[in-house]
């Protein structure tokens, strides 16, 4: 089944993923029930209700109700006197301060840690950072390793308190159900983050789309040449993808059994991984350009977003996302080692033309 796209769907398209570009790199809004992006600061009003955090912030501050989980890197995250968590808090921050009160489990890397007297936690503790002071009630566990830690006399731990720090101060009134035992062991191994996989999506497609703005700014006729040949010969340029995939690493070590090939290895290496990134961006760009080109659009730029968007998003979905970038990577690494043996070959034979190669002229007459 052929499907023809109007003007209209096709703008349609280009709108949707310009959207999808948009909403995964900047400014995080409130949506019905949650918060969820980049912002400068994020504030859940007292008052306010929202399903869960999960943000890149210059502060997030919960002054009303959060119903689930707070998850964040930030300057600040305060958990205001009003303020309620029902999940649990993860976070890495400058600063981090509970005043009021969090259901599940706080785990934070952070410069400063404060649980304050009138702070309930009603999970388990597990902080890594400079310096922390804990006043509040906490109903499990608690494991920190920092600097300096100073348990205060409103302390009421359920559980353990374990610790590791090279100053700590009890309040002979606080109150540890489980004991304090020091374990030299914690430093450094709690308070551990893991960052969003919404950044770090984000992170890879603004890489893939500034990397490939690079290679059309700078190479637009071989970039152009390129695309037409995966569309040409999609079945020759994914097994020769496929053949430096697997000969370039052994052609690596071939190089690296001599002492004096170890330094070009390690060059060749590094090479290697870039050619790969590279590979992987003009593959995607060049499935990117042969979509548009059926769809009756002449635009490398637009071709570049669509690609790379397309595949970011193809990629969520399980093992069939990974196939098709795989099978990107293949075409791009294959064109590309072709495109660079012909253009070395033909380098002595005439000059480089500084005339961009249109679509037209790469992928040949869509009609034929």
């Amino acid at each position: 089944m052929r499907l023809s796209f109007g003007t209209v769907g096709r703008r349609g398209v280009v709108v949707v993923l310009v959207a999808v570009l948009l909403l995964s790199t900047v400014t995080g809004v409130a949506a019905a029930q949650s918060v969820r992006g980049a912002s400068g600061t994020i504030v859940v009003e007292e008052g306010e209700t929202v399903s869960s955090v999960d943000a890149l912030a210059g502060s997030i501050v919960v002054r009303g109700t959060v119903t689930g989980d707070v998850s964040g890197a930030a300057g600040t995250i305060h958990v205001a006197e009003s303020g309620r968590v029902g999940g649990s808090i993860s976070g890495a921050a400058g600063d981090v301060r509970i005043d009021g009160e969090v259901g599940g489990d706080l785990s934070a890397g952070s410069g400063n840690v404060q649980v304050t007297e009138i702070a309930t936690i009603g999970g388990d503790v597990s902080v890594g950072a400079g310096s922390v002071r804990i006043d509040g009630q906490i109903d499990g566990d608690v494991r920190v390793g920092a600097e300096t830690i100073v348990l205060g006399p409103n302390a009421d731990i359920g559980g353990e308190f374990r610790y590791d720090a090279a100053d700590f101060t009890q309040d002979p009134a606080a109150t540890v159900a489980g004991g304090v035992v020091e374990d030299p062991n914690l430093r450094g191994n709690v308070g551990t983050f893991t960052l969003p996989n919404w950044v770090t999506t984000g992170y890879s497609l603004l890489a893939n789309l500034l990397l490939g703005a690079i290679l059309l700014a700078l190479f637009p006729a071989f970039s152009a040449r390129l695309a037409g040949r995966v569309s040409e010969e999609p079945a020759k340029t994914g097994g020769v993808g496929l053949l430096t995939l697997v000969g370039g690493p052994i052609l690596l070590v071939l190089i690296a059994i001599t002492i004096i090939g170890i330094p070009l290895a390690v060059l060749g290496a590094i090479a290697f991984g870039l050619a790969i990134w590279v590979g992987v961006v003009y593959g995607q760009y060049a499935v990117g350009a042969w979509v548009l080109r059926r769809a009756g659009r002449d635009d490398r730029w637009l071709a570049l977003v669509a690609g790379v968007v397309g595949f970011a998003i193809l990629d969520l979905i399980p093992v069939l996302g990974g196939v098709l970038v795989f099978g990107a990577l293949l075409l791009g690494l294959g064109a590309l080692a072709l495109e660079l043996r012909d253009s070395f070959r033909n380098r002595r034979r005439s000059g480089p033309s500084d005339r961009q190669t249109t679509f037209d002229e790469s992928f040949g007459d869509p009609s034929a």
